[in-house]
């Protein structure tokens, strides 16, 4: 088995037709990098075509989950996987190629400096291709109101495309994460940029997947809202009013 400071955890659900292609896209430019599979039971047997894969590709893994639960509770088992290992750089990546592997080693640069880097669809205007005029103006509002609540400095809070050191996941409480889709990436961030964490943007083009079918659903968007203002609002309402109590 190779060794290597890098993981990049893909969470999958019936993408068989995209994980085929995205693993060697994504060794091409990192080929040194091991990749962790972490699937929900895929009907389509996503894991067990991944296990073929791997059989012939060394630094490919597979975490099987009886279950399907979403994106937040795959990726912390994926965490906890990465965390039971050596690895010093976490990544998140999806695997219908709206995240491009060619993007990778630019996060890899700019983890030098930093502790969480974000793949911004936002930092340098409006980076988005194949999205509909309202599930665009839909993210877009999403974030400016993220940002607004919470007072988080970062443009593309619900990006999930992203780089963490060790220690980031190390001090986060995951047992605490139970949100999915749009709602987790902005409660990690958060919990991030609150422990004092060094928290970057690097521009990213985003281009909806040509296969496979969306897992967006009115559900997550409402869950991102709730959870927002619900939880995130009163937490940082909390610190500010600590922040500004006299000695």
């Amino acid at each position: 088995m190779s060794s290597s400071e890098t993981l990049i955890i893909i969470p999958t659900y019936n993408e068989r037709e995209n994980i085929g292609l995205l693993i060697p896209a994504i060794m091409k430019v990192l080929p040194d990098a091991h990749i962790l599979v972490v699937d929900d039971n895929s009907p389509d047997n996503t894991a067990g075509h991944v296990k073929e894969l791997a059989a012939k590709q060394d630094g490919v893994f597979v975490l099987d989950r009886s279950n399907k639960e979403g994106l937040g509770k795959a990726y912390v088992a994926g965490f906890r996987w990465a965390l039971e290992r050596s690895y010093s750089y976490i990544f998140e990546m999806d695997a219908d190629f709206s995240h491009d592997p060619k993007y990778l080693p630019g996060f890899l640069e700019a983890i030098k400096e930093n502790d969480l880097v974000i793949g911004s669809r936002y930092k340098s205007g409006v980076n988005v291709v194949n999205w509909s005029m309202s599930r665009l103006l839909l993210s877009y509002c999403a974030n400016v109101y993220a940002r607004f609540v919470t007072g988080i400095p970062v443009h593309d809070c619900t990006g999930g495309f992203k780089c963490f050191r060790r220690a980031v996941l190390e001090a986060l409480d995951l047992d605490s994460i139970s949100s999915s889709g749009y709602s987790f990436q902005i409660e990690v961030n958060y919990f991030a940029w609150k422990k004092g964490f060094r928290v970057a943007e690097i521009p990213i083009v985003f281009t909806d997947r040509k296969a496979g079918s969306s897992k967006m659903s009115s559900k997550i968007v409402r869950e991102a809202f709730l959870l927002v203002f619900w939880k995130l609002f009163f937490a940082s309402f909390i610190s500010r009013k600590k922040q500004t109590r006299p000695l």
